[in-house]
Order: C-alpha cells, then structure tokens, then sequence
C-alpha cells in the first residue's frame, strides 16, 4: 500500500506553514486586504492540496508534475511576504525561511521519485 500524503513530512510541514500564513493575513494592515488576502490563501493551500492530489495517482512521474506545481506555488506565497515585507512593513523573514525549506525538502521528494520505480504501490 502506498504511503498516505498525511504521513510525508513535507506535508506536515506546509501545513504549519498554512496556519503560520492564515495568523498573518489577520494583521491589521492585511484584514482590508481582501484580494491580496485571498490570493494568498490560495497559494498556501495549494502547496499542500498539490501534494495530497498528486500522492493519489499510482505513478511517480505524475506525483513529480504536482510536487512541482507545489514548488510553484510556494515561491508564489514566498514572493506575496516579499509584498508584504515591502509595501506593508511587516517582518516575514522566519516565513520565508520555513518556505524555502519546504521548496529545498520538495525538490529531494522529486527527485527521490525520479530515482525510483515509476509505479507506486
């Protein structure tokens, strides 16, 4: 049986990370923020929902393509903390630390998967 995407560490991982996110977008200079708020919501979860979809497919080459949207959508949240940092002066370093970790952790799950038998069981 293939392992389920709860138990990858990577995934717990963005989980926080989505929960450190949802605290910051209720700051005070974010709460009238609506869109940048919302488009920031959809970048954070989608990291994690392209890790649960793409560990449901039975074939490595199809997880990589969603891990990699997941890498894609992490530096997209990494770059809404710069617009944060730059137009509302609000400190995000240790967030876009803890998102570099995760591209850096999501780039070994690829290419452990790119190493490995195309099937997963």
């Amino acid at each position: 049986m293939a392992q389920e995407f709860e138990s990858f560490r990577v995934y717990k991982e963005t989980l926080a990370l989505t929960q450190k996110v949802f605290e910051l977008l209720n700051h005070q200079h974010l709460k009238n923020e609506f869109e940048f708020s919302n488009q920031m919501k959809r970048a954070v979860l989608s990291i994690s929902n392209n890790i649960a979809e793409g560990s449901e497919y039975n074939n490595n080459a199809q997880f990589v393509r969603f891990l990699k949207y997941a890498k894609g959508s992490c530096a997209e949240v990494r770059n809404m903390l710069n617009i944060c940092n730059e137009i509302y002066h609000i400190n995000t370093e240790d967030l876009k630390e803890h998102c570099r970790e995760i591209s850096v952790q999501l780039s070994k799950f690829i290419d452990y998967l790119k190493n490995n038998d195309n099937k997963r069981s």
